[in-house]
């Protein structure tokens, strides 16, 4: 995988971006649990990861998942103690309810389930502006921009297709991490929890996931099981991680599959049988993605991230570009056909077989060179001392301040920065601000519909330019 949090990977396993919440309590402060109190609360702004802000009659801050801006709910308590300086809860009964409220399709959604999706119970439209009012609120704390400073227009896009009516779900999910609980039963884990709360379908999960029949069969011994299905084929793959110690199970789905297993002791992915990679398809070329390594959850954003990139960053015939973070090679491979055979592209990736894939997607392009490591320690010693245009696709973390720094000295005329965390995003768009470099334009995309999940593009270019 490259230097990205997977999209198969369980979204309610509990890891929140830096800058969602205030910070917690001293580790040695003697507290008493307040878990199960509950309150009737008037719920605030969203926050970002999923809930919303409230204050006790107090004025103690709660993070209130299931709730949306401008109700009034009781909400019970789910962590927290008398010296914590916030309190996470539910909303179990709404007492006023917000006109963008529907009833949650998914039977698995609600207080106490599954974690997968933060608002379900949230008309489609509802949760993009709510995901807009996140992105313009963490840009004003974390960057100190507005959005007439990024050129952005307060929308945040629905891939084509995804606008469903309420009521309805997109089935977007082509890479499913399933939990398995200790009767062998498939599931999602529950909100900042290891408990499994055992499905019997994903609602968001793609077509081609729900045909394997995942959560039809018991997976004795097993840890996860996540399955793939690739959109620019009929590839099909499950990944299975045993429990310590475990056997493999014989695996029978509902269609055929290559199985892949993660070992125990060098926790690397091996092929069992099939092939050990999938085919997808983007930008008009094939690209082989193997051993579970990561590519976009949903089945349109490689392209719709592609387009936007290019656009942002027009590529010239010739022209010296670099793509960090690259992956498998998607950005780095629609440069070369852009930039041409006089051009040249230079592609890291700290991921060794994601470096072998992309070696093998982009081989023939003879001006591409792909190099192996980690960003902030490779970039430097390429010996490279300028560059004409830059894609940056970092983790969740963001690409930091060494980086950016190092980027915006190299004096590139445009810079692509593709962000899954607006906070990521806001603090680096801070650094680059520092460094001389300013938003051409930002653009917002709701490729995770459901969850509180955005992607977003940033086209930067040279502060001057604007003056």
């Amino acid at each position: 995988m490259p230097e990205h949090l997977p999209d198969s990977a369980d979204p309610s396993a509990g890891t929140e971006p830096a800058g969602t919440e205030p910070a917690g309590t001293e580790p040695d402060a003697p507290a008493a649990s307040r878990v199960g109190e509950e309150y009737e609360l008037e719920v605030g702004p969203v926050a970002h990861g999923g809930h919303c802000v409230a204050r006790t009659e107090a004025g103690q801050v709660v993070f209130v998942r299931h709730t949306l801006p401008g109700e009034r709910v009781r909400a019970r308590v789910t962590e927290g103690t008398t010296a914590s300086s916030y309190l996470r809860a539910d909303a179990v009964e709404v007492l006023t309810a917000s006109k963008d409220r529907v009833p949650a399709p998914c039977p698995y959604a609600g207080p106490g389930r599954c974690g997968g999706c933060d608002w379900q119970h949230a008309k489609p439209g509802a949760q993009r502006r709510l995901k807009g009012e996140v992105l313009t609120e963490q840009l004003a704390r974390l960057a100190g921009m507005t959005p007439e400073d990024v050129h952005w227009d307060g929308t945040v896009e629905p891939a084509p297709g995804d606008k469903v009516p309420a009521g309805e779900v997109p089935q977007w999910r082509t890479r499913v991490q399933y939990a398995v609980d200790a009767e062998g039963r498939a599931g999602l884990r529950r909100h900042r929890s290891h408990e499994v709360e055992p499905i019997d379908r994903c609602l968001i999960a793609a077509p081609g996931v729900t045909e394997l029949g995942i959560e039809k069969r018991t997976w004795p011994e097993l840890a996860s099981v996540e399955a793939i299905a690739a959109t620019g084929s009929n590839d099909r793959q499950v990944v299975l991680t045993p429990r310590p110690g475990g056997r493999l199970p014989l695996v029978e789905l509902d269609r055929p599959v290559s199985v892949l297993r993660v070992g125990e002791k060098d926790k690397a992915v091996h092929r069992v049988h099939g092939r050990p990679y999938v085919r997808e398809r983007a930008d008009d070329r094939t690209w082989r993605v193997g051993e579970g390594g990561f590519w976009q959850g949903h089945p349109q954003a490689p392209g719709m991230l592609v387009d936007a990139v290019m656009r942002g960053l027009t590529p010239r015939k010739g022209e010296m570009a670099l793509d960090l973070y690259c992956g498998v090679g998607l950005f780095a491979g629609a440069l070369a056909e852009r930039v041409g055979e006089r051009g040249a592209v230079l592609g890291i990736e700290s991921d060794k077989r994601a470096v072998e894939d992309a070696r093998h997607n982009l081989d023939d392009f003879p001006r591409v060179r792909i190099e192996h490591g980690k960003v902030d320690a490779v970039l430097p010693r390429t010996g490279i001392t300028e560059a004409d245009i830059v894609v940056l696709d970092p983790p969740r973390a963001g690409a930091g301040k060494r980086t950016v720094t190092h980027v915006a000295g190299l004096g590139p005329r445009r810079i692509a920065y593709v962000a899954c965390d607006p906070a990521a995003l806001a603090r680096d768009l801070r650094y680059f601000a520092d460094a001389g470099y300013v938003p051409h334009f930002l653009r917002a995309f709701d490729l995770f519909p459901m969850t509180h999940h955005m992607e977003c593009v940033a086209i930067l270019e040279p502060a001057k330019k604007r003056r």
